[in-house]
Order: C-alpha cells, then sequence, then structure tokens
C-alpha cells in the first residue's frame, strides 16, 4: 500500500477534543497570549505550533476554539486568527500549521488556485501518490470546508493531461495488493501495455498509462517495473522520462514520475521535491512549505535521502533561499523532526 502522510489521530476519524491535556490547553493559552493585544508576537506563536507534530497540532487546533470560542466568535477555527494576525508567506505556513493535516492539505489546494494561474506543483504534489482513504477524506473535508467539488474545481484550474494525471488520482483507485491477481504474468502484460501506449506508438496514450499507474500497488509497479526493463532495456521510469511533457509540458513529467515515485521510492521522491521547489529562478515558497508541513511524519527518512541525493542538507538549502521568520518558522518544522548540530 503506498504509504500514509495523515497521523493515524486524523484518519481514525475520532476527532472530538475529549481529554486532551494539560499540555495542550498550555499551548493553546499561549497562542492566545501571544496573539492578543497590538501586533501578535510572531516568534512566541512559532514556537508553539512549528514544534509540534501533526498529532500535537490537530489536537491544539481543535482545543483551541473550544477553549476561546466565545473570545473569537467570527472565527471558525484558529486558522482564521493565523490569517488575521499575520501575512505573506509566513501567514500561510502559520495557517496551515493551526490546521488538522487533512484540513490543512485542503487550505494549500485553496491557496494554491486563488488568483490568476493556479500554482500546478501545489496541486499534484497534494493529490499524487496518496492512499485511498486518504484521498477520499481529502474530497470530502475540502467539501466540508469551501462547500465545493474538489474534482469540479480542479477541472477548471488545469488542462489537458495535466487535468487528466490529477483526475485519475482524485478516483482513490489504488488496488489492493493481491498475490494471486497482481502475478509476474500481470505484470508482464501491464508493462507491454504502457510500452504499447507508449514508446510503441506515435504519440502517447496519458491517459491510459496513468489509469494503470493509479491502479497498480506499489508491489506490483516494481514488478511492471522489472518487467519493462527486462523487455525493453530501460525502467518504466527511464520511459516517462522521455514520454510524458512535451514542450510546455515539465511538470507533467515531474508530476508522473512523482507519482511513480511516491508508490516505489516515497521518500526519495519527497526529497527531490523539495529540491525542486528550491531551483530555478526563485524559490517557490509555496510548494517548499506544503513539502516540509505535509512531509513532517516521514522527515527523517527524506533527511537522509536529500543528502545522500543533492550532498547538502535541507536546513542548508532553507538558509540560502528563504528569509525572515518565515525562514524560522521552516527552521523550527525541520528542528523538531532532526535537530541541527550546535
Amino acid at each position: 500500500m503506498t504509504i500514509p502522510l495523515y497521523p493515524d489521530f486524523v484518519l481514525a476519524k475520532d476527532l472530538s477534543p475529549d481529554a486532551f491535556g494539560s499540555e495542550v490547553d498550555e499551548v493553546c493559552e499561549e497562542i492566545e497570549s501571544a496573539t492578543k493585544g497590538l501586533g501578535a508576537n510572531k516568534q512566541r506563536v512559532i514556537n508553539a505550533l512549528a514544534t509540534k507534530d501533526p498529532t500535537q497540532r490537530a489536537k491544539i487546533s481543535m482545543r483551541y476554539m473550544e477553549l476561546f470560542e466565545q473570545d473569537h466568535k467570527k472565527f471558525k477555527s484558529m486558522a482564521d486568527l493565523m490569517k488575521k494576525e499575520f501575512s505573506g508567506d509566513l501567514g500561510d505556513a502559520l495557517e496551515f500549521l493551526a490546521l488538522p493535516a487533512h484540513q490543512a492539505e485542503c487550505a494549500m489546494i485553496r491557496k494554491a488556485t486563488k488568483g490568476i494561474g493556479a500554482n500546478v506543483d501545489v496541486i499534484w504534489s497534494i493529490v499524487a501518490g496518496r492512499t485511498n482513504e486518504e484521498m477520499e477524506l481529502l474530497k470530502k473535508t475540502y467539501f466540508q470546508m469551501y462547500n465545493k467539488d474538489l474534482g469540479k474545481l480542479l477541472s477548471s484550474e488545469l488542462h489537458g493531461n495535466m487535468e487528466r494525471l490529477v483526475f485519475n488520482c482524485l478516483q482513490a483507485a489504488e488496488q489492493a495488493f493481491d498475490p494471486e491477481f497482481h502475478t509476474l504474468d500481470k505484470a508482464r502484460e501491464d508493462a507491454e501495455e504502457i510500452h504499447s501506449k507508449g514508446q510503441g506508438r506515435t504519440g502517447t496514450d496519458e491517459k491510459a498509462i496513468f489509469k494503470i499507474i493509479c491502479a497498480a500497488p506499489p508491489e506490483h509497479l516494481e514488478n511492471i517495473n522489472k518487467m519493462y526493463a527486462e523487455k525493453y532495456g530501460y525502467t518504466l521510469w527511464k520511459a516517462m522520462e522521455k514520454e510524458m511533457g512535451g514542450m510546455g509540458e515539465k511538470n507533467l513529467r515531474q508530476a508522473t514520475l512523482y507519482l511513480v515515485g511516491m508508490k516505489e521510492k516515497p521518500h526519495e521522491a519527497m526529497a527531490k521535491l523539495i529540491d525542486q521547489a528550491c531551483r530555478g529562478f526563485g524559490t517557490d515558497e509555496l510548494l517548499l512549505t506544503c513539502c516540509l508541513i505535509r512531509f513532517q511524519p516521514h522527515m527523517g527518512n527524506i533527511y537522509t535521502a536529500f543528502i545522500e541525493e543533492f550532498g547538502k542538507s535541507i536546513h542548508d538549502v532553507i538558509r540560502s533561499e528563504v528569509g525572515g521568520k518565515h525562514k524560522t518558522l521552516l527552521l523550527t518544522i525541520l528542528n523538531a523532526v532532526w535537530p541541527e548540530p550546535i
């Protein structure tokens, strides 16, 4: 099965704020104190939220409104407080941190689709390579938060092959691995089908390829890759590099490789996405922020993969690419999982 990103606390769907304990209440009180009066204390709020893991933040988010609902009658959530008190990249990051993981991803998608021109990389990086359970929860939560169907929203923002890729991801159609069905013969058949829709014809049938990859459980996709390499002399990854994304479709190639990577080498795929956010002309700070917040449960393995792949640390990248309190916040998120040597 594809690896999950949401904490068990969220997936259990038992989000009642009972018995969270005094530590959660203390953090809520610290946030309330730091945002009282004229001008919120950025560092205190960063220390309160960015040092916590996704499960702790979900509990803080829910408990905060229970404690201070009477003081913030205009707010639906603690995220509304963050939007009121902070702005820019820091404000976006604190809004995401103030929400449980599934709601945070919905807020990320909403941010990525606001204004002229969607941030396509944020969209596909959230919907590609997800478990069926998480995808269904994401779609349901988006409608609950914004009264809008996620599929309809993304179909209005995307086009062409990127829309087809995202549509297939939204179906939550990954099969459970069954060794009696997902045999080597089946892997060979799927490898031949992918080749016939790509390298084996003039013009790639991306829709057919996306359907096969999205449906394949990781164990089966690994066998497809082996059969593909055995028969055609190069891996499925290399085939996707060649076939996906013509002129002006670089992000389609990146999205397809990420989808395959999240099933086969997820930590390496996430490390490459963090690097992608910082490459080229200007850092994509929204994509970088979303990556560090969303990937926090797996950051230890991602950090190791990043160093092996790029020969530098994620701390180094953030220090060189991001500034101000936004940099402080991102480094604090990292330090909660992978503390920098003193």
